[in-house]
This record gives structure tokens, sequence and C-alpha cells, in this order.
């Protein structure tokens, strides 16, 4: 059985020399990767390796930077242990790590950093675009999200059971969870985002996010000012347009009248004349009757005055009906 355990040990070991041991930091914080050695003892030499290429890093008890500058001004190294300090942590920091110690005896140790980006605050908003749904009567849409982010889970939660979750490795330009609650539900729930090393966390207030959802109302408004816009428009170019006829109606009577005051003082006789002759042709109106009369009644004027008869040729007896 010892025998097992020993053996077990060993695998244990050699894992750990092969993949490492793992970090987390968070993006801006430091972190210390530790040689396990009390103290460095005389001709021992501490090495620090880097990335894929293990390019040299630092070197008791000097420290050096990689070709694109990525560790400048940031790597500390304990004198007393070996162990080395990494500041001000960015994602360009995670990767593989590897410790040498030469010296009476060769060991070595190997490290996996990951560098998480800082945690936004969960973001809970009303989720309008479902309101058109058969439940949205009776419950609350509402849809919890974050922008920027990886290597992170998010989750809703009653109390402290989990709902629902959804997790992401790669960057996510945004991160979404939805959720519906009754607008009456009197229960705790809040929205959580979290990475192996920190969380956010915000909760939900029902009776400020849950309330009818005024996209409807919002588009029946821009609807009717809209409406009421184009018959304001209607109503004035109707009012133009009349007054642009009333204003060339006044303008052709003005006109006229400004002729006939020209041709009156420029033939004053005449247009009187015309006028007074327009005026007896309306006045004067005839009726024309016939006429009969008896030959015995026209004979003594004749007869009586026969300068009429000469004077009058136009004056006969074939004038006259008998």
């Amino acid at each position: 059985m010892s025998h097992v355990f020993v053996l077990f040990c060993f695998c244990w070991r050699s894992l750990i020399g092969v993949f490492g041991e793992s970090v987390s930091v968070m993006e801006g914080d430091s972190v210390t990767l530790n040689t396990d050695l009390t103290e460095i003892h005389t001709h021992e030499d501490i090495l620090w390796y880097f990335g894929p290429k293990m390019d040299l890093v630092a070197k008791i008890f000097s420290t050096y930077d990689v070709p694109d500058g990525r560790f400048r001004d940031r790597l500390k190294l304990d004198r007393q242990t070996g162990s080395l300090t990494i500041t001000n942590t960015t994602i360009e920091h995670a990767g593989p790590y590897k410790v040498e110690t030469e010296g009476v005896k060769y060991s070595s140790k190997m490290f996996s950093v990951s560098v998480y980006a800082r945690l936004p605050v969960p973001n809970i908003t009303r989720d309008c675009t479902s309101s058109s749904s058969s439940s949205s009567q009776q419950n609350c849409s509402l849809l919890c999200s974050v922008l920027n982010v990886r290597h992170v889970t998010l989750s809703w939660y009653k109390g402290n059971s989990l709902l629902s979750s959804i997790s992401v490795s790669d960057l996510s330009i945004s991160l979404s969870l939805p959720l519906e609650v009754e607008y009456q539900d009197k229960n705790s729930y809040s929205c959580v985002i979290n990475n192996p090393i920190r969380n956010q966390t915000t909760h939900l207030n029902i009776t400020q996010l849950c309330h009818t959802c005024s996209g409807g109302s919002v588009s029946l408004i821009v609807l009717s000012s809209a409406a009421g816009s184009l018959l304001i428009v209607a109503a004035v170019m109707m009012c133009c347009i009349c007054w642009t006829h009333r204003k060339t109606d006044q303008e052709v009577q003005t006109c006229e009248d400004t002729i006939t005051f020209a041709v009156m003082l420029h033939y004053p006789t005449s247009f009187e004349r015309n006028a007074h002759k327009s005026k007896r042709e309306e006045d004067v109106h005839v009726v024309y009757a016939p006429v009969t009369i008896r030959e015995d009644d026209l004979k003594p004027l004749l007869v009586s005055d026969p300068a009429v008869s000469s004077s009058s040729p136009g004056i006969s007896r074939h004038n006259f009906r008998f």
C-alpha cells in the first residue's frame, strides 16, 4: 500500500512539473510565483523563463525583458527565495512560466498564469421586444447584459438558487441572459457575473423595472404628431393658395378700374355719351302692338291735310290693314 502512495505522489509531482501550477490574477493586480525555496545557497542560480519559447526573463539577481517589452519595469526578484513578482499585470502576461534552480542539484517548476479582466457590473433592463407575447400581460420580461467580457459566466439567481446561466471563453462584445417574472412576484432576484477569482452582482428591483412597456404609446404619439404636422402643413398651403388667388383677383380688378379711369380722362365726352346711351338703352323699353284702322276713319285725315300725304310718300293706304 505504501508503494502505491509513493507512486501516486511521484506521478502528481510529475504532472505538476509538466502542466504547471495554476495561478489566477485580476488585471492590474500583482502576482507572485514562488520557488518553494527558503533561501538561496552559495553557487545556486535561479532562472525564470516565459512563453512557448521559454524566453529568459529573470536571473539572480537580474531581470530581463522579452523582445516585445511586455515586462518592462514590472518584474521583481526576491533576493532570499528567488520568487518572481509581476506587477500591474495585463492579459499579455498570461501564459506558461518556468523556474530552474541550478547548483548542487537541479530542479524546475512550471506555472500557468491566467489574467482576468476586471468585471463590469451587470445591467438589468426591461425587455420590451417580447411585449407582444401572450404571457406579457402576466409576466415581466427582463434582460441582464454585460459588454466586452471573456472567460466569464453570467447567471440569474432566485435567492440562492441558480435559475439559468451562460458562459463564454473568447471575447464577447455583448453577453445577455433573459428572465421572466410575475408582476406581483415578491421573491429576491439577482444577476451575477463571475470568473474564477471575482464576481459582480446586481439585484433586481421588480417595482422599478416591471412596468408597462411604453413602446406602443411612444409609437402612437409619434404617429399622431406626424399626422398633426401634415395637417398643419396642408392648412398653411391651402391658406397660401387662397391668398394668392385673392391677391390675383384684386390685381385684375384694380387693373380694370385703372384702365377705365384712364379712358375717362382721355375721352371724357365719348365715355359719358356712351354711358348715357347705355343708360337710355337700358331704360327705354318699347312694346309694340298691332293697330287696326278703318278706312272710313282715315279718309277725313287724308282729305283735310293733303300736305301730309304729299310730304309723306311713305304713308299710303297700302301701309294699313283694313
